[in-house]
């Protein structure tokens, strides 16, 4: 895809936000900044350079660190799960900016072969299972069957602004470089471990389920050569877990 038709991604996704409010002129700005360092910034600086600031870039605007994004309440904060908090759905313009700005990058990338479509089918099909299990065991979660109020809305923005831009940061941008430095599994397992990380504010027993699921997505986009593979894993398990388990955690 052109160039030109690819910026039209972040530049949409500003106009629009600023348009109905969420987004202030200040971060029109730093949102113009960041999509121009995502786009334009790796052929004007060194790779490893633009990566580091990409990911810390990308970090900020996944966790709302820079001003001038307003999140738009979808709906306000209700009771999902009996043993669970009250869960607001919230679009958020930051992470979603980010992810059409990945997006705009990815979509003039090369494809990549795939190395093994049975292994990645193994490797889906095991995060499907373990992920979820795990989060019931260690006790974060407990078994809530449940079709809630409003699941395609969720569903929607769940899967094209949070698994969209996490996806394309780590496994698009993150673990490909890692890969070729340090080796398959070597790369595998420290970007497994980065997105862990990132997670550490809700706890450090969450963070270990999102290292864990982050394997199985890098090991499933990995194997698949697929991104949209790892994606929908991704949106698989956030799904499982909205309609099976308690969401978003359990009470202590």
């Amino acid at each position: 895809m052109p160039l030109h038709l690819r910026l039209l991604l972040p530049a949409f996704t500003l106009a629009l936000g600023h348009a109905l409010g969420f987004i202030d002129p200040i971060g029109l700005v730093l949102g113009t900044a960041a999509s121009a360092l995502i786009l334009f910034g790796e052929r004007r600086l060194p790779g490893g350079a633009w990566r580091v600031l990409v990911l810390l870039t990308g970090i900020a605007l996944a966790a709302h660190l820079l001003p001038g994004f307003s999140p738009w309440t979808l709906w306000q904060p209700r009771q999902i799960s009996p043993d669970a908090p009250p869960y607001a759905l919230r679009l958020s313009w930051d992470k979603l900016l980010l992810g059409t700005a990945l997006l705009a990058w990815w979509l003039g990338r090369p494809s990549s072969p795939a190395r093994s479509l049975p292994h990645a089918i193994l490797v889906c099909l095991l995060t499907l299972l373990a992920v979820p299990g795990l989060a019931v065991l260690v006790g974060l979660v407990a078994w809530q069957p449940k079709w809630p109020e409003g699941l395609l809305l969720w569903l929607l923005v769940n899967l094209g602004v949070a698994v969209l831009a996490e996806e394309l940061l780590f496994r698009g941008l993150l673990q490909p470089a890692l890969i070729r430095r340090l080796g398959a599994w070597p790369g595998l397992l420290l970007t497994a471990a980065l997105f862990g990380a990132v997670h550490l504010p809700f706890s450090p027993l969450f963070a270990l389920l999102a290292t864990i699921a982050g394997l199985g997505y890098g090991m499933a986009f990995h194997y698949s050569g697929r991104l949209s593979v790892a994606v929908a894993l991704h949106g698989a398990v956030n799904l499982l877990h909205l309609l099976l388990l308690s969401y978003p955690l359990r009470l202590v």
